[in-house]
């Protein structure tokens, strides 16, 4: 099948039509909070609770015997946010740093998971079966009743960003400055994790723990390289990733053996790279061009202010010289004479130059700033 035919069976096919709505609608809450993760720096939280998580769900399902995915989900929510409150923890009432803090939970939690799988695998119950797809995601097994919980998740968390939008911007970038004001930071604070948290859990199903934090943070981080907005980098960061959901859906199913989850992080890093080397702010071409620009536009201004010294000399500042004149000026080049007569700094007849009054009373305002300076 190619990506022409998918696209066709779209709107036909219940299973195509389930999958790429829920990963489209988990890419657009990934991207929306995983915005405010980047911004606050806690780009690693979103690693720590989704391997937090991992014993909630085993623990639910030895308490219920059974895979119903709303109950180990809910266990993975409890886990994660209990995970959550130890980080917070640790960094509030002891002297540890927030990495440090992140990586024990992760580790702990992770392991801890890890021995209940184990557990759970070698008991003679069958319905433990295919338990681990939450490690990397299965994306197949998601049903119309996940995509509405998913979309139900994602307007619930877009209201409530609209109604605290002021509250949410004030404590991204001065929490001290949001807490003079009268506003409560510690409910604030408790709100976005607990979104994040939210988030990280519904994606569990379709990308799996490993990978969860990724899709949480790269749909974010391409949306900063282009704007320094933050309602344009949440609507661009949703958008990234709902695009990156559809396309790496779409990828998965038109290729054999290929996992959904996998591929919708490497198309979500395809934005990410993108934007890194091409947006126009802070992209690695643009920003090369620029220093590039600016270096040849510093050389320029050395030769005029070369030639302005020699103009002065002469009451009359249109007073022609030869070209020869410049051969022992250090990083003269022809094509730097020509690039300032195009600027009509300088006039050149035959072999000699003149400065005109434009040139002359640009080379002055750098000597004045340059004055001014020292």
């Amino acid at each position: 099948m190619t990506i022409t035919e998918y696209f066709q069976l779209l709107f036909t096919d219940y299973t195509l039509r389930t999958i790429t709505l829920g990963t489209a609608v988990l890419g657009a809450i990934c991207g929306m909070l995983g915005s405010f993760a980047v911004l606050r720096k806690q780009s690693l939280l979103g690693d720590a609770i989704s391997h937090a998580a991992l014993p909630g769900i085993a623990i639910a399902f030895l308490i219920t015997g059974a895979k119903d995915t709303n109950v180990l989900l809910l266990g993975a929510l409890i886990s994660g946010l209990i995970g959550t409150f130890w980080i917070k923890g640790m960094t509030t009432k002891t002297h540890l740093k927030s990495d440090t803090a992140l990586g024990l939970v992760l580790s702990l939690f992770f392991g801890f998971g890890m021995l209940l799988l184990t557990y759970i695998q070698k008991q003679p119950n069958a319905n433990q079966a295919g338990l681990d797809k939450y490690l990397f995601g299965q994306a197949a097994t998601l049903v119309v009743s996940d995509v509405w919980l998913m979309t139900f998740v994602t307007g619930l968390a877009l209201i409530i960003l609209l109604l605290f939008w002021k509250e949410f911007k004030l404590m991204l970038f001065d929490a001290d400055y949001t807490k003079t004001l009268g506003f409560n930071t510690r409910f604030i604070d408790i709100t976005i994790t607990f979104f994040i948290v939210l988030a990280i859990v519904l994606g569990l199903q379709t990308v799996g723990v490993v990978l969860m934090s990724a899709m949480l943070l790269a749909p974010a981080a391409a949306a900063r390289q282009w704007t320094n907005k933050l309602s344009v980098m949440v609507f661009l960061a949703a958008v990234f990733g709902a695009f990156s959901g559809v396309f790496g859906t779409a990828i998965s199913a038109t290729q054999n053996n290929l996992s959904t989850g996998p591929v919708i992080v490497l198309v979500a890093s395809v934005f990410v790279a993108f934007s890194f080397i091409f947006s126009p702010g802070r992209g690695i071409l643009f920003r090369q061009l620029r220093f590039r620009k600016n270096r040849r536009e510093l050389e320029l201004k050395k030769t005029l202010q070369m030639m302005f010294g020699i103009a002065k000399t002469h009451e009359n500042v249109s007073h022609p010289h030869s070209i020869k004149i410049l051969n022992n000026f250090q990083g003269f080049t022809k094509k730097t004479i020509r690039e300032i007569e195009e600027k009509k700094w300088i006039t050149i007849t035959g072999q000699e130059w003149a400065l005109t009054q434009k040139g002359f009373d640009e080379a002055e305002n750098m000597f004045n700033k340059s004055s001014d300076d020292e």
